[in-house]
């Protein structure tokens, strides 16, 4: 896990300036046009800074934390909010609340005034499997733009993404001689599931249970995104009730507060299915049924 603020060298509650003040140290130290500069260290100041002047983003690290794709996560029961590395934002492409514009600012402090220029960002859409987004998976693409020669680049998506949401690769898009490289932006399309929809870290599906079931009692097979299996509905279970499976839902990172990783829950709720015509046998039985005050 990365921390932001040890990156920064500033306290867990410094206000915006101070955030600003420590990346303008460390840019004029390890920038790599200067003397004696380290690229690594500087986009790891770039990608903090790019977090913590964020509010939002800033917001969803203190929460969640930062794990994931920087280091390779595919399914391995950690995701979640994640900048690192990549520099991820959920916020929605052109929505960032990080402007490019302060970085050139405090970069053109530090050559005389010059400001330095940016490349290009760049956009491209990939599609995934309901199942893919809620385990994470791994796409390659192929960029081929005027702004960037043909390559293929690597993009590790984290578990839990949802449809429609952005992921920034930085310093991916154009390069410039002696500029810093714009990003790449990803835009996420996941594919509809047949019966499972996802709320948060959970998963809701809707089980579709006979009269008979639901009175007596019965155990039901469901197919979940782990594989298939049994769910018991209790006896008397009254129609729109919600059964909970613990552990199936979406995986999620691990949390500041706690330091632990999880994943959320599956829930069933029970739809009791009238039929519309009955049998004379039916009709006879539901009418001792109705006898015996039920």
């Amino acid at each position: 896990m990365k921390d932001y603020y040890k990156i920064l060298g500033i306290e867990r509650n410094a206000p915006e300036e101070e955030i600003k003040k420590a990346f303008r140290k460390l840019a004029h130290v390890y920038h790599p046009d200067k003397a004696g500069g380290d690229e690594a260290k500087f986009k790891e100041a770039n990608e903090a800074y790019a977090v913590l002047s964020d509010k939002k983003k800033r917001a969803q690290y203190d929460q969640f934390g930062s794990y994931g794709p920087s280091t390779g996560s595919t399914g391995s029961g950690q995701g979640g909010f994640d900048p690192s590395g990549f520099g991820f934002d959920f916020s929605g492409f052109g929505q960032s609340g990080f402007d490019p514009g302060d970085l050139g600012d405090i970069l053109s402090s530090m050559f005389g005034g010059r400001r330095v220029r940016r490349g290009r960002d760049i956009a491209v859409d990939i599609e995934l499997s309901f199942q893919e987004s809620i385990f994470g998976a791994e796409r390659k693409v192929v960029i081929n733009s005027k702004f960037v020669k043909q390559k293929e680049v690597a993009i590790a998506v984290p578990p839990g993404i949802d449809d429609g949401q952005m992921i920034r690769l930085s310093g991916m898009g154009e390069i410039l001689e002696g500029g810093l490289p714009g990003d790449l932006y990803v835009k996420v399309h996941v594919r509809k599931h047949p019966y499972l929809r996802k709320e948060g870290f959970n998963l809701i599906m809707d089980l579709s249970t006979k009269l008979s079931e639901v009175l007596l009692g019965a155990e039901k097979t469901i197919h979940t995104l782990d594989g298939e299996i049994t769910l018991k509905v209790p006896a008397g279970t009254k129609h729109g009730t919600i059964l909970r499976v613990k552990g199936r839902g979406v995986l999620y990172a691990q949390s500041m507060s706690t330091g632990k990783a999880g994943r959320g829950d599956l829930y069933a709720r029970v739809l009791v299915e009238i039929p519309e015509k009955l049998s004379k046998e039916s009709k006879k039985l539901i009418e001792e049924l109705r006898k015996q005050g039920l």
